[in-house]
């Protein structure tokens, strides 16, 4: 030992050990260097594969396709979040097994099963996405439908090639996708089967799509129609119609419009339409498209021109009526200088009584309906002839030499009139008094009227004068209107001298023919201008006073008249306008009436005339409503024309209806009015009312109605109305009264309701 230490004291050794100590130490430190190191590169490579591996999950959590990696053996080797939800598997439970465990069945595009290595397209090198189905969560019938993608990586895992698949649910798209198609189906369904007209139009104002009810109303086809410009089916004055309206559609100040205009067929016809149009816009509010409705309006349009033509003209001679004349002359009297060229002829027929009283109403129709047409050809297009009344007609002239014009017209209508009209094996000749007023200073200041006015003035002179003639009208003159005030003037000392009467006319039981009762009609027995029919003074009767007097007076002859006849079971029916009603004086005066003559309540029967201007809940109907608990009948006349039936007999206390004449008037031969007439009776008489049908000429007539259910008749068939000293009855059978004598119930028909 000493030895030892003594040799590493020398020098040299020393220096040797020195530094083979040091070599030691170094290696020592590489070592340990080293290994540091190797810990060190190896702990970041973890902590980098730990990163990636965070990102890589963040990326398969946050992508909207689902991942699934598959080894060579089929083993699942990697599920994404999104994969196991749609598929509806656990991650942790499907990662590390065989894809057949899985548990899934899969179906294609066609719903047939398929295997699912084979729907997911495992081991292929077909990349191409295809649509399969897998289970859904709605039960074991719901499909999911997924679009696969499959891509074989070669040097996938360490075990060899994978297959990677991305799957992405298109349930929502398909849903959606079907949805879509459904609905244009359902559009294009509704479209094609819609009962109007529709169109899809571009922005250009062409025609994309049309159905088969468009094309039909233009007479061409879908296909012809495809591609057309809509303007080009416009009627040439309707081109501008929605021109406006498209603009501000355009530009978004409208949602909509909507106008009425004509249309060109194809062959030639003009239909008249109402076009709705609305306009389509993308997302961001850009045009598309336009969606067109177009509904065919002609009948509506010639319905309402119709209705606008009734209205204004005659319905028995086609002529201009009397607020149509009215509205002409006024216009030719407020243009420039109409004293240069405007003029009226009032023309009148003679004796048109008699003929009405000789051959019947019919007959009478017949007969305006021919002179009609003689003042047409008369006029020769120079002026527009009117019929104002019963055989009343006006003629106004619009011409250059109007004087001229006008002989020549009166000239013409004597000549025509001088041709006999065949009428029942008869030749009958009409004459016609003419009166002529020409536009002066003085009937232009006074409007229509005042020259109406003078031309029925002339007219009045002919007929004073010869009849059959033409006068013209000069200032001395009394006009109509001033003979109408003159007859009102003298009404109240009428009434109390006796001159206004009542004549009876009889109505008839239509089985037995027996006189069941009459109507009373007013006639003035005038001292200096004889028998006076009520068109020549009632409508001009304004003053309330001198109608209610003339009413009282009315009802007083009425119930004298029953009270002296010589029969107690007939009636008499007076007419009775609303004018006369409201303030219950009138039902006093009948009440009173009643009970002076000591007669019963049904036998005086108040006939309702105008009632279209009785307005439910007022005093008027609380009138009637009174006198009907009182036992007094209630007759609304003129049943089935100017008013709604239904309505007045639900809203007044009706007793009975009288079928106005002009539907009597066409029977039998006239289908329509023989339908109407046993509509109506069949309507009266489910509601327990008495049926009365006036105007009754033939024989034939009254066989018809009475087999149609129409219990009472009159008319000329048996007999005119005649004074009460003239009227010889019948010996009258028993026959049931008008009304059951219980009170009318507003809230009920059952109480005003008899037997028929």
């Amino acid at each position: 030992m000493g030895g030892l230490v003594e040799l590493f004291q020398q020098p040299a050794v020393a220096a040797t050990a020195t530094a083979l100590v040091l070599v030691l130490a170094a290696l020592t430190f590489f070592f340990f260097w080293r290994s540091t190191r190797a810990r060190q590169v190896r702990d970041q490579v973890v902590a980098r594969e730990r990163r990636m591996q965070r990102r890589f999950e963040a990326v398969m959590s946050s992508t909207r396709d689902g991942i699934i990696i598959v080894t060579q053996s089929d083993e699942i080797a990697l599920l994404s979040d999104v994969a196991a939800s749609v598929l509806g598997v656990s991650r942790e439970d499907a990662v590390g097994r065989p894809l057949s465990r899985l548990n899934l069945r899969a179906v294609d595009d066609r719903v047939h099963p398929i295997m699912l290595r084979q729907a997911f397209g495992i081991g292929s090198d077909d990349e191409t996405p295809r649509i399969v189905g897998v289970p859904g969560r709605r039960g074991a019938d719901d499909i999911r439908w997924v679009q696969v993608r499959a891509r074989v990586v070669p040097e996938g895992l360490d075990d060899g090639p994978v297959t990677v698949v991305t799957i992405m649910d298109t349930s929502g798209l398909r849903e959606a996708a079907e949805a879509i198609s459904r609905s244009d189906a359902q559009f294009r369904k509704a479209m094609e089967n819609a009962p109007v007209g529709m169109a899809l139009v571009d922005l250009e104002w062409r025609l994309m799509e049309v159905n088969r009810a468009f094309a039909e109303m233009m007479g061409s086809t879908v296909s012809a129609l495809r591609g057309t410009p809509f303007s080009a089916l416009s009627h040439p004055q309707d081109l501008q119609a929605e021109s406006d309206q498209l603009q501000r559609l355009y530009e978004g100040r409208q949602n909509r419009f909507s106008v009425e205009k004509r249309y060109v067929r194809v062959d030639g016809n003009v239909v008249w339409a109402v076009l709705d149009v609305g306009l389509v816009r993308y997302a961001g509010g850009a045009p598309d498209h336009y969606v067109v409705q177009v509904r065919d309006s002609t009948d509506d349009r010639m319905h309402t021109e119709l209705m606008a033509h009734r209205a204004m003209h005659d319905p028995l001679t086609g002529l201009a009526n009397r607020t149509l004349l009215q509205e002409v002359l006024q216009e030719v009297l407020d243009q420039p200088n109409p004293e240069q060229y405007v003029g009226v002829l009032a023309v009148d027929l003679d004796g048109f009584k008699a003929l009405n009283d000789r051959f019947g109403h019919a007959t009478g129709d017949t007969a305006l309906v021919h002179v009609a047409g003689i003042l047409r050809a008369a006029t020769a297009g120079h002026g527009t002839v009117a019929r104002t009344g019963g055989d009343e007609f006006v003629i106004v002239v619009q011409h250059e030499e109007c004087s001229k014009t006008m002989y020549g017209i009166a000239t013409a209508i004597h000549e025509g009139l001088k041709r006999p009209m065949p009428i029942k094996r008869h030749q009958i000749q009409l004459h016609a008094s003419i009166g002529i007023a020409v536009a002066d200073s003085d009937t232009i200041a006074g409007g229509a009227p005042t020259l109406l006015s003078a031309a029925d003035a002339a007219m009045y002179r002919a007929k004073q004068t010869g009849k059959a003639r033409t006068e013209v009208f000069e200032p001395s003159m009394h006009t109509a209107s001033d003979t109408a005030a003159a007859l009102v003037g003298e009404m109240a000392e009428a009434i109390d001298r006796g001159e206004l009467v009542l004549y009876y006319q009889p109505i008839l039981e239509l089985a037995t023919r027996t006189i069941v009762g009459y109507e009373a009609l007013v006639r003035w027995q005038h001292p200096t201008r004889g028998l006076l029919l009520p068109g020549a003074f009632l409508p001009h009767l304004e003053d309330r006073q001198v109608s209610t007097q003339l009413g009282a007076a009315l009802v007083d002859q009425a119930a004298k008249f029953l009270a002296d006849g010589p029969s107690q079971h007939t009636w008499v029916s007076l007419n009775v306008s609303a004018d006369q009603l409201g303030d219950s004086e009138f039902a006093d005066r009948v009440l009173s009436a009643i009970g002076r003559h000591q007669l019963s309540p049904q036998r005086l029967v108040v006939e309702l005339t105008e009632a279209s201007l009785v307005a439910p809940n007022t005093r008027i109907r609380h009138e009637l409503t009174e006198l009907r608990n009182a036992g007094v009948p209630i007759l609304l006349d003129d049943f089935g024309t100017g008013v709604s039936p239904l309505s007045y007999l639900r809203d007044l206390p009706v007793s009975g209806v009288k079928l106005d004449m002009s539907f009597v008037a066409g029977i039998p031969e006239d289908p329509a009015g023989a339908r109407v007439s046993r509509a109506l009776g069949a309507l009266a008489r489910e509601l327990g009312l008495a049926t009365i049908a006036e105007g009754i000429e033939t024989e034939a007539q009254a066989e018809y109605l009475a087999r149609c259910g129409w219990r009472y008749g009159q008319g000329w068939l048996f007999g005119v109305a005649q004074p009460a000293q003239a009227v010889t009855e019948a010996v009258p059978v028993v026959v049931s009264s008008l009304i059951d004598p219980r009170p009318y119930e507003a809230t009920s028909l059952d109480a005003a309701r008899t037997e028929n």
